[in-house]
């Protein structure tokens, strides 16, 4: 029997983990995520963890798998993903790996360019030279150093810069030059069935929009009040741009109303499915 790697990817609260638990329970498997703000110990409400039921129902893995003070790039999450997939073949179960971060499953279902890892102090570094420049001149200190990267990048994708600076600080060579390297396949014994959940339009909308509604009454203002007190997390770190977060703490600190703040988060939620449902009819 081929091993079998089931994707079940779409728009977020389009429905993956129920259909998630439904396959758990015909092919006796296991739940991998791929959603990268799900990946961090903080906000469990905010980002849609998985529910104590959904955990009680299936073995879920690599959820609230790092710190909040951490990152995690692709290649960095195709390494854990894949010990993840070749431990449940071990134990006879069938990985399902869930999410929708097109990123992520793209690394792991097309492969990736090998990239360095980057050492803690070295991304500090290049994020504290960023904000002391801001971007145009962080931006032109790049392109004195690496000009075809910096050709690539649009100077106001802080992220972005960030990333390449930090390559070529950690390595001495452009991140340019890394992107071009052949990617690494997955493992030839891996057979992969995409399962995409794309609801339509309007239907996806609806849920954007209820399951909102349903945090706003289910604890997550206390998640998020609590979780703006930690003085651990940098303000660059992923976990900051999770949905939602932005008009929570304006609201808390009162620069705007509660049913302001609600409409926003819908408004973001909304928009960001929207641009995976558009990624998602194009890939995989």
């Amino acid at each position: 029997m081929i091993p079998t790697v089931h994707i079940i990817c779409g728009p977020t609260a389009g429905g993956k983990s129920a259909r998630a638990i439904e396959l758990t329970a015909q092919t006796n498997g296991v739940v991998i995520n791929a959603d990268s703000m799900q990946l961090y110990d903080a906000l469990p409400i905010l980002t849609a963890q998985p529910s104590a039921e959904d955990r009680h129902a299936a073995p879920h893995r690599l959820y609230s798998a790092l710190p909040p003070g951490a990152t995690c790039s692709a290649g960095e999450w195709r390494t854990r993903a894949a010990a993840e997939i070749e431990t449940a073949f071990a134990e006879g179960r069938t990985p399902l790996i869930v999410g929708g971060s097109g990123l992520y499953i793209s690394a792991l279902v097309k492969g990736l360019s090998p990239m360095p890892r980057i050492p803690e102090d070295i991304r500090r570094a290049a994020t504290q030279k960023q904000q002391e420049l801001g971007n145009a001149a962080f931006h032109t200190a790049l392109a004195a150093r690496d000009p075809v990267m910096a050709a690539r990048l649009d100077p106001a994708n802080t992220a972005r810069l960030i990333r390449a600076w930090e390559v070529l600080e950690a390595t001495g060579r452009s991140l340019a030059d890394w992107q071009a390297e052949p990617p690494v396949p997955p493992p030839a014994h891996w057979r992969f069935e995409i399962h995409k959940i794309m609801p339509e339009r309007e239907t996806l909308y609806r849920n954007c929009n209820a399951r909102f509604e349903w945090m706003m009454e289910n604890g997550v203002i206390e998640e998020v009040e609590n979780f703006l007190t930690r003085t651990d997390i940098p303000e660059d770190r992923p976990i900051r741009k999770a949905l939602g977060l932005r008009p929570l703490r304006d609201y808390l600190e009162g620069r705007i109303s509660r049913e302001t703040a609600i409409t926003l988060a819908q408004n973001e939620t909304r928009h960001y499915a929207k641009r995976q449902v558009t990624w998602f009819r194009h890939q995989l």
